[in-house]
């Protein structure tokens, strides 16, 4: 339960759906100026190096962040957040979702952070610092605990890392909770998609409960051979306004690959 470690897998195509989606819309909300409470479920370690033996291993980044860069302009949130982590941590570096968070929210909003694992926690509290409220716990309940935060305003990121099949089981149950107690929260699940349809029944379920959620996917080719993820999934409650335009012009992007 505790084995899943992104650093092999950071920046790959996932990550740019993932990662630019999210930029998108904390920047939205950040324009509005009333504070605002940013979650994460599971954050990991926040900061990666695309040079380390990790991601050199698997290739990942390489045919992800690195093929996939040019298509952000310079003002674009998730190109913001990539020039802002390297230019303090250096040229190999790339964000996680906390980090983006980080440099995209605003002094009086809040960040909420849960990782299990106690590795990626230490290393995600180091990086933090002061900026955010770092748990070492299970994110799920830290969610159930906080929603609804204060500010009530915000966006929460479901993100497990899916090692076992009781986490598909679990998501639709948990994302109504959430809903219930945080009507006005964007709530965002990240899912992956594979090669075989273990996320269908999960979808099902959360497309009868909330019909209303915008449901994105793009599919992109396996990063080696064998490897089992073929596509990304967000599922998102109380989209933001423009978010189904954004997405378009991302499925183009993914679509050329």
């Amino acid at each position: 339960m505790l084995s899943y470690q992104h650093g092999y897998h950071a920046g790959n195509l996932a990550d740019v759906h993932k990662h630019a989606a999210l930029a998108w819309m904390l920047d939205y909300l950040a324009r509005k100026p009333k504070p605002l409470s940013y979650i994460e479920t599971h954050a990991g370690r926040g900061l990666y190096d695309l040079a380390a033996p990790e991601a050199r291993k698997t290739g990942e980044a390489a045919r992800g962040i690195a093929r996939a860069e040019g298509w952000f302009a310079a003002g674009h949130p998730y190109a913001q957040a990539l020039a802002a982590t390297r230019a303090r941590f250096g040229a190999a570096a790339y964000p996680g979702s906390p980090l983006i968070a980080a440099t995209l929210l605003r002094p009086d909003d809040r960040i909420h952070l849960a990782e299990a694992h106690p590795a990626e926690h230490a290393a995600l509290a180091d990086l933090m610092g002061d900026g955010a409220h770092v748990r070492h716990e299970d994110g799920f309940a830290m969610a159930r605990a906080l929603v609804p935060p204060t500010p009530r305003r915000g966006l929460m990121m479901v993100d497990p890392s899916y090692e076992l099949p009781a986490d598909y089981a679990r998501l639709p149950g948990f994302l109504a909770a959430m809903a219930r107690k945080w009507p006005v929260g964007v709530i965002v699940l990240w899912y992956p998609i594979l090669a075989d349809p273990r996320h269908g029944a999960m979808l099902a379920a959360l497309g009868r409960a909330h019909p209303d959620a915008l449901r994105h996917e793009v599919r992109f080719p396996p990063a080696r051979e064998g490897h089992r993820m073929t596509g990304s999934g967000l599922f998102v409650l109380n989209p933001p306004w423009g978010l189904d335009s954004e997405a378009a012009r991302l499925a183009t992007r993914f679509a050329a690959l």
